[in-house]
Order: structure tokens, then C-alpha cells, then sequence
């Protein structure tokens, strides 16, 4: 059973689309009705409904404008448009959209049921595609050569040179990559309920199968996909231009895999989200950043995904390669697990210890890992914060202790320290970009085109992650924190200004004062003119 929503400001089409059609029998459960196309991305955002049948011409945001939220932000969402306009622009600018079926009105219930037919015929067809397990062994079959993967995993990983990757892409049979790159790891979190056999190829069946979703998906993208030995599927997204676009088109095309795995294979995948680079020499960069915001998943949890530049910033040079310990140490005290991280120093001390190695190595091993440390310091401490941690200090302590326990010991107060000092950047990091969202709404408040993409552009974060970050700062909403910003600059005007309603409208950004005059009373419990008359009534007492 798909969920479907209904968007016409006409009541007498949605009642009429209501209760003359058996939305079940069909396929559908119908989870909605909406009046105008800002109340129903409010819900889309919600409920994220499979398929959105919609009116063009609608008050506060037109069908054409929804369609472009739908495509840009949940593009595996199919939409309808139902229109009494037969004008070329109009199904030109649908065919763009990607929109499923443009429709002129009037339509019978008996088009109404064939439509709704076509698109589940699409989306069972969608479905068993994806579930159909032989399609899936002979894909598996014929997967790409293992040479392929191993250059790809070496691009990312190790990095190679400008000649080398231009003979090898074309060796492959690989587009070259644009100006801007950017990396996107996948991961699978774990296989949902089902209970698997002993053997493991049936394991590996279900990789395979997330796996074909995601090289699907990034093939519609453009994008390079492939499979590491760690079991991890890596995307490579390019493109010309602002590297903030290719960053939030990395997003979306995450963000899409991720659904349709949980929708299709029941279940999840955590994606992490490199910076983007100015070439494909500097790609282990972008992976590098991909992989550390995977680490996060242990503090923002499973089946997400989660972007680099929104948990770290951008630093302003790149860390330095560390040994495998080194990097996991410092992997789990930026995720801030004391346990494991204090679990890590123990097994390292006991390794060096069986390992009988002279005492000046196991000196140098600890520098080491201070130095790893401190780098993490600087990858994620805001360039306008002077760490509170010295480690040239840190770096010539450890040649006071005489025994590998006294340097366990003092290992793990340098790992609380650095684990309190990210910790405050962190904290630092996001009041600093929530103050300057506030900053932002305050400053362009009267803009009636201000949306959520372009505060996000402001404040360098994506949309999903600012959305969490700005609720838990503020205890609302973007749009609620917007309007109650604007009405109160209204009741300002109200009460120092004999401005006409509709001019106070405009100067907080309500295009149209209808619209100004409803959310006015929604938020003050009267209207501009009651509450105008009442600070008469106040001021004349």
C-alpha cells in the first residue's frame, strides 16, 4: 500500500477526489488533503507520502514551485499535476520537474483511477526489481572487475597522479571527473530483523543488493560507485561550479540511497559526506573527511547521513596520515566515547608490552599519538579559538615516566582533555552557526523569498542537519522561528506606525496580506486591527 496526498485549492475537487474514489482498491491509502502548496510541503517534509497529486495555480506556492521542493529535496517521490491551463510552458516546465503526468482538468474519476493504476503499476514495477533475487544473483555475476575496484579504492585512499588517473579512467572506460569532487561512504549499520544463516554468502547477497541501489541511483547521478574491502560502498560526485551545490547534491543523492534501501531491503545504511575538493588528486582528502563523519553515527545514530562541513566546519588545512591505531583512537575521541577510548590506550599499553620493543620506540610511539591527538584538536577547533591544550608540553611529558602503566595512566588524562576541548568546539561551533542563522533571519526577515536553502548556503550546513541543529537551539522550527520574527516586527509597526495593513504586510515579508492577517492571529490570538485598537484603547487609558 502506497501513501498518496491530495493538493487543490478547490474543495469541491478534493472532496469530489475524496469520496468518489476507492484510494484502496488502487493501491493507495489517501493520508491528506491540502488547500495550498506551503501547508502540503509542510506535511510532504512530515510524512514523506509516496506520491503527490496537485493543482498548478494555488495561493502562497503553486503547484510548478512544489514540484521543484519535491524534485530537489525527495526526488523518489512521484507527482501529478491536474491543470485547467493548456499552455506549453506549463508541460514544459513539468517535463523538467520530472513530474510522473501532466493532466488538464477536467478529468473524470475514471481517468482519476487509470492514472492512479499507471503510477502503482511503476512503483510495484519499482519494487520487484529490486526484490527480484534472481536479477540480483546474475547482477552480482557480472559486477564490476575487481581491478576496477582496487584502482577506484587506491584513487580515494592512497591518491594518485594527474597522468595516472587520466590513463587509468580511460583504461576503465571512465568519464572524466570535473573540476570539483567530492566522496560519499556507505555503511551498512546492520541487516533489520531477519535472521540470517550460518553461511555467509547470504550476507553478502544483501550487500550486493544495497550495493545495486546505490551504483543505480549514482549512474542516474553521473557519479562513479564501487565497493572496498571493508565492506563500505564509496561514491565519487562531480561537477563545475560552487563546491556548496555539489555538496548538497552529494546530499540529496545519499539521502536517496538511503530510502530506498530501508524502503526496499528493510534495512539501513549511515552515509558520511566529504568536503569537496578541487580535483581528483585530492580525493583520500574527501574520502578521508567522508570516513570521520561516518565515526559520528555513534552520536546522531543509525541510518543517516551525515556531512563533514556540518560536524567539523572547514578546517583550514587537511590532517596529517596517522597509523591504524592512531586514527582509531582519535576516531573515538571525536565521537567522545570515554569507554572505548580508555578500552583502545589499554589494548595499545598491553600490545607495546608484548611486543618488547625498546623504550625509546615506545617514547616515540606515544608522541605519535599525541600528535595525532592535537591534530584532531586542530581539525575541529574553529580557527578563532586558541586551544586550551599545550602540546609541545604534552610532547616532551611523556619522557618523565619511567614505566609503560604510568604512561597508560597519563595517556588517559591527555585523551579526557582532548576529548572536553572537542567537545566545547562542538559546542561552540554550533552556537556560533545558530547565532549567525538568527542573525540572518533578523537581518532578512522582510525578504518574502527567504527559504531554508538559503540560510543553509549562508551558514555553510546542509539542511537536514541545520533543521536538528536549529530546533534543539531554538525549540522551533525555521518557519516557525521566521514568522514569529516577522509578526513581531509587525506589532512594532502596529503600534509606532500608521501604515496601512497590507504596507505592514509587505515590510515583513507577506506578499500577500490575506495570508499576513491569518498567521497574525494564529500567533497574537487577535487580528492587526484588533490588536491596533487595543493599544489605542491601552495608550488613551
Amino acid at each position: 500500500m502506497y501513501n498518496a496526498i491530495i493538493v487543490d485549492d478547490e474543495a469541491v475537487v478534493r472532496i469530489g477526489l475524496k469520496n468518489t474514489i476507492d484510494w484502496r482498491e488502487h493501491g493507495f491509502a489517501l493520508i491528506g488533503d491540502y488547500a495550498n502548496g506551503r501547508d502540503a510541503w509542510e506535511a510532504i517534509e512530515q510524512r514523506k507520502p509516496d506520491l503527490v497529486i496537485s493543482d498548478i495555480s494555488m495561493p502562497f506556492m503553486d503547484g510548478l514551485e512544489l514540484a521543484g521542493l519535491i524534485a530537489a529535496n525527495y526526488p523518489y517521490i512521484k507527482v501529478i499535476i491536474l491543470t485547467g491551463y493548456d499552455e506549453f510552458e506549463y508541460a514544459r516546465q513539468a517535463l523538467r520537474l520530472k513530474v510522473s503526468d501532466f493532466v488538464l482538468k477536467p478529468i473524470t474519476a475514471r481517468e482519476i483511477r487509470g492514472l492512479l493504476d499507471k503510477v502503482r503499476a511503476e512503483m510495484d514495477e519499482e519494487r520487484e526489481r529490486r526484490e527480484d533475487l534472481s536479477r540480483l544473483q546474475s547482477q552480482l555475476k557480472q559486477s564490476l572487475p575487481i581491478l576496477r575496484e582496487r584502482f577506484l579504492e587506491r584513487l580515494v585512499a592512497v591518491g594518485l597522479g594527474k597522468a595516472e588517473i587520466a590513463d587509468r579512467f580511460a583504461y576503465f572506460g571512465l568519464a572524466p571527473l570535473a573540476a570539483g569532487s567530492v566522496a560519499v561512504v556507505a555503511d551498512i549499520d546492520d541487516f533489520g530483523d531477519r535472521e540470517l544463516p550460518s553461511y555467509e554468502h547470504d550476507a553478502e547477497f544483501l550487500r550486493f543488493a544495497a550495493f545495486d541501489i546505490f551504483e543505480e541511483v549514482a549512474e542516474r547521478q553521473g557519479a562513479i560507485a564501487f565497493r572496498t574491502r571493508e565492506e563500505r560502498m564509496v561514491a565519487i560526485l562531480a561537477g563545475e561550479g560552487d563546491g556548496s551545490d555539489l555538496y548538497e547534491t552529494a546530499f540529496r543523492y545519499a539521502e536517496e540511497v538511503r530510502y530506498h534501501i530501508e524502503k526496499f531491503l528493510s534495512f539501513t545504511a549511515t552515509f558520511g559526506v566529504g568536503r569537496v575538493v578541487p580535483s581528483a588528486e585530492l580525493l583520500p582528502a574527501s574520502y578521508k573527511g567522508a570516513l570521520s563523519a561516518l565515526d559520528y553515527r555513534f552520536l546522531h545514530g543509525k541510518n543517516r547521513v551525515l556531512g563533514i562541513l556540518d560536524l567539523e566546519g572547514r578546517p583550514e588545512g587537511e590532517p596529517l596520515a596517522n597509523a591504524a591505531w592512531d586514527r582509531k583512537l582519535v576516531s573515538t575521541v571525536k565521537t567522545g566515547s570515554v569507554h572505548e577510548a580508555q578500552t583502545l590506550i589499554e589494548d595499545g599499553i598491553a600490545e607495546l608490552k608484548r611486543s618488547r620493543v625498546p623504550i625509546e620506540t615506545c617514547f616515540l610511539q606515544m608522541q605519535k599519538v599525541v600528535l595525532a591527538l592535537m591534530n584532531a584538536i586542530q581539525e575541529v577547533v574553529a580557527h578563532d579559538r586558541e586551544a586550551s591544550i599545550d602540546s609541545q608540553m604534552m610532547l616532551m611529558e611523556v619522557y618523565k615516566f619511567k614505566t609503560l602503566d604510568e604512561i597508560e595512566a597519563w595517556l588517559k588524562q591527555v585523551v579526557g582533555a582532548v576529548m572536553t576541548e572537542i567537545a566545547e568546539n562542538r559546542n561552540h561551533f554550533a552556537n556560533a552557526q545558530m547565532h549567525r542563522a538568527v542573525e540572518y533571519i533578523e537581518t532578512h526577515y522582510a525578504d518574502d523569498k527567504m527559504s531554508l536553502q538559503d540560510l543553509c548556503r549562508h551558514v555553510h550546513m546542509s539542511t537536514s542537519y541545520f533543521s536538528l541543529v536549529f530546533k534543539q537551539h531554538t525549540g522551533e522550527t525555521f518557519v516557525e522561528y521566521l514568522t514569529g520574527v516577522r509578526i513581531a516586527k509587525a506589532k512594532e509597526l502596529l503600534q509606532a506606525t500608521g501604515l496601512k495593513f497590507y504596507e505592514i504586510a509587505a515590510q515583513v515579508g507577506y506578499g500577500d496580506p490575506n495570508y499576513f492577517s491569518l498567521l497574525f492571529k494564529k500567533r497574537a490570538g487577535m487580528t492587526p486591527k484588533e490588536y491596533r485598537e487595543r493599544l489605542a484603547k491601552e495608550s488613551g487609558a
